[in-house]
């Protein structure tokens, strides 16, 4: 390692010296010691292109498998009235996403390692189970995934599954960030093969523009519930949270170029949404008005009632998104969690890195691919049941994570400046207060199968508000933070007392205005062996706690939801 590359680490919170260095990216390379602002637009738009990456990923990979199922479940049992759920978990995406990646480039840490770092082996095991649960059973469904689009595009699925799985260690194992990155971006270009789809599924463009901004539901399901918190763990998930922040470390990203790695995650935001209207809008023109509506099985069979209606074409393009959908989120899954393993127990983890130099990382990435593969090949699994719940649960694990989250963007040791201001605060809040709401009115309507929808949803929302506010008066949320008033502080006028007793009022600006931005451009964060441990109140240990009792009693009702479709009751 180059002695300045040790004394850097030696001075920063960085644990594998991979992490420092200049930038490669698919589309070129940024110099570590680049610090005047690019003034022209082709500089800016070439800046942006190599800094492209995690955040596109993250988000195009949350089309993957189980989410494209979940929403061809949404238009052919419901139509295009779950469409305004995209536009209201649009912003909740961007708010998780852009916390995770001001995290990552600040202080050069993944997610896993900061939570272990903050608040102790015990949560950091918590965490971290939550988080191999969710990701070995989703790299399951998008296995399940490349099996049911194998079908729909008439291949052998065993053999398929077979050399998908070789394909995605070989893009992996080699040793090159860059290579990785660019194997990626094919995968991402093949999702273009949505617009001919669009095109296809035009035939039955009855879509209402009320139903992006009007909420309503509407089908056979006798409890939406279910469905409705599969669409929200399937856009917003925990895994993209520790994906993108220790990509962007891997990546080695660092604050200078933090407003470019914001853009790239608005557009991949933008461009996630707009694949999963397409999917929801192509069920919902190929299965309107026919026998199939109301009654979706798996995305094989999907695959296979799109093209009894819109022709062969939409049934391969279908396909091929579905399993380009598959290998991307498998991708992400698997280093999310190689990722999270490797840095709570201080293995070398970079894609810079060969299987050599971070043995441990890319075991654990082969590990789980060859478990998943084998256990999606077994005879009887229900594809379609399978997903759902798994999307449901992670909707159910996502407020944890998200508290997890917004406890370490108000941790000033960390990231000093670069906390979150209050309204981002009020925001996540709301986030985590209204998935508890879902999951609420999801054990209720399961304990209490015939109690009225409406009545439930008010009572619980009522307490989820004033639990809200509670929390934000406890918590101060309200309150500025300190990277906040100090800049305020600059603005405040000055009383000077001059000679013969005259007073006068002037403006205070000894210190620029710019003083925050110049407190950002020199802040990272300091090695984590040195900061003291966040002082826990008896009250927010107690409020943890809570949350994590909850949410098992809501884990273990959704289990018991599973079994008993499964059953056919």
């Amino acid at each position: 390692m180059p002695r300045s590359a040790a004394v850097v680490a030696a001075e920063s919170a960085v644990v594998d010296p991979a992490h420092l260095g200049d930038i490669h990216g698919a589309w070129g390379r940024l110099p570590v010691r680049e610090r005047a602002p690019r003034r022209s637009r082709r500089a800016r738009l070439a800046a942006l292109a190599v800094v492209c990456g995690p955040g596109l990923v993250a988000m195009m990979a949350d089309n993957d498998a189980g989410s494209v199922a979940t929403y061809a479940q949404a238009g052919q049992d419901h139509g295009t009235r779950l469409l305004w759920m995209l536009l209201l978990l649009l912003p909740v995406l961007l708010v998780n996403q852009e916390m995770a990646a001001r995290l990552g480039v600040v202080s050069g840490v993944g997610h896993a390692r900061l939570i272990l770092a903050r608040f102790g082996r015990f949560w950091s095991a918590l965490t971290l189970g939550d988080l191999m649960l969710l990701c070995g059973l989703t790299l399951v469904t998008e296995f399940l995934g490349v099996h049911l689009a194998a079908g729909a595009l008439g291949v052998p699925t065993r053999p398929a599954v077979i050399v998908c799985a070789l394909a995605l260690l070989v893009a992996t194992l080699t040793g090159s960030f860059r290579r990785w990155e660019r194997a990626m971006y094919v995968l991402v270009a093949v999702d273009l093969a949505l617009v001919p789809l669009a095109i296809l599924g035009r035939g039955g463009g009855h879509v209402a523009a009320r139903d992006l901004v009007v909420p309503g539901i509407g089908g056979g399901d006798a409890n939406p519930i279910v469905l409705l918190l599969a669409l929200a763990g399937t856009t917003v998930t925990s895994w993209q949270i520790f994906f993108q922040q220790s990509s962007v470390v891997d990546k080695r990203i660092t604050p200078r170029w933090l407003a470019y790695e914001r853009v790239e995650t608005i557009v991949g935001a933008v461009l996630m949404a707009v694949a999963a209207a397409v999917v929801m809008l192509v069920t919902a023109a190929a299965f309107s008005g026919t026998a199939q509506a109301g009654h979706f099985s798996d995305a094989g069979a999907a695959a296979v009632g799109i093209g009894a209606r819109l022709g062969s074409a939409a049934r391969l393009l279908f396909a091929i998104v579905l399993l380009d959908g598959s290998l991307l989120g498998a991708m992400a899954v698997t280093l999310a969690a190689s990722y999270a393993c490797s840095e709570v127990t201080g293995a070398r983890h970079s894609l810079h890195r060969d299987p050599r130099g971070a043995p441990f990382f890319y075991g654990v990435i082969a590990g789980m691919i060859a478990v998943a593969a084998v256990v999606a090949v077994i005879p009887g699994v229900a594809p379609g049941t399978l997903t759902v719940m798994v999307q449901a649960l992670a909707g159910l694990l996502l407020p944890s994570a998200t508290v997890f989250l917004l406890l370490l963007s108000n941790d000033t040791q960390v990231l000093g400046p670069w906390v979150n201001p209050p309204w981002l605060n009020w925001v996540a809040s709301t986030v985590v207060a209204g998935l508890l709401l879902l999951s609420m009115v999801l054990v209720v309507t399961s304990l209490l199968p015939g109690i009225p929808l409406l009545p439930v949803c008010v009572v619980l929302g009522t307490l989820t508000a004033a639990g809200l506010l509670a929390t934000g008066a406890l918590t101060g949320w309200g309150r500025r933070s300190w990277a906040r008033a100090e800049y305020l502080d600059t603005l405040r006028p000055t009383v000077r007392v001059l000679g013969a007793g005259d007073v006068v009022v002037l403006p205070r600006r000894s210190a620029p205005p710019s003083r925050l931005v110049q407190r950002r451009r020199a802040w990272r964060t300091p090695p984590l062996e040195e900061l003291a441990r966040p002082a826990i109140t008896r009250g927010r240990m107690l409020a943890m706690l809570a949350l994590r009792g909850y949410l098992a009693l809501a884990a273990a009702v959704l289990g018991l939801r599973g079994v008993l479709l499964l059953l056919g009751r």
